[in-house]
């Protein structure tokens, strides 16, 4: 009688094992398009001069300069002023120009990191948990 004892004792765990596995949700089943988003930033990105505000500033800036000093001193300013305001307007303009994007960056269960971009801001946070369908994220 022992050693039909020990058998059933030894099957034991392999039958705790067994009816883990058979409760088990569904849910863990790995999916290739789930994942977990792990940051969300947004990107400045300057824009683009094309010139109009570097001549604007350039202009004003030489009547400004110009309002400074006499004889060379005058002629110097008006220089002084032309270049910085040539300056200042080629930055205005890239930063009037400038586009705000937001970046989504997700690490996939099957250990890819894709990344998302939106042009408007989103409601996406570090931790979301979210599936990708048909290029689009989607919570889960």
């Amino acid at each position: 009688m022992k050693p039909v004892r020990r058998l059933h004792l030894a099957a034991l765990p392999a039958v705790f094992l067994a009816a883990f596995l058979a409760f088990t949700p569904a849910a863990q089943a790995r999916c290739d398009n789930c994942g977990t988003v792990t940051d969300v930033r947004t990107i400045k990105q300057k824009g683009e001069a094309s010139g109009v505000g570097a001549v604007t500033g350039g202009v004003l800036g030489g009547v400004l300069g110009h309002q400074v000093g006499s004889g060379r001193g005058n002629t110097a300013a008006t220089i002084v002023g032309a270049g910085a305001g040539a300056y200042a307007g080629n930055e205005i303009e890239k930063n009037r120009n400038a586009k705000i994007t937001y970046q989504v960056v997700v690490k996939m269960e099957d250990g890819r990191s894709r990344t998302f971009h939106f042009a408007k801001a989103t409601s996406y946070r570090a931790g979301d948990r979210i599936k990708v369908v048909d290029g689009k994220l989607t919570r889960q």
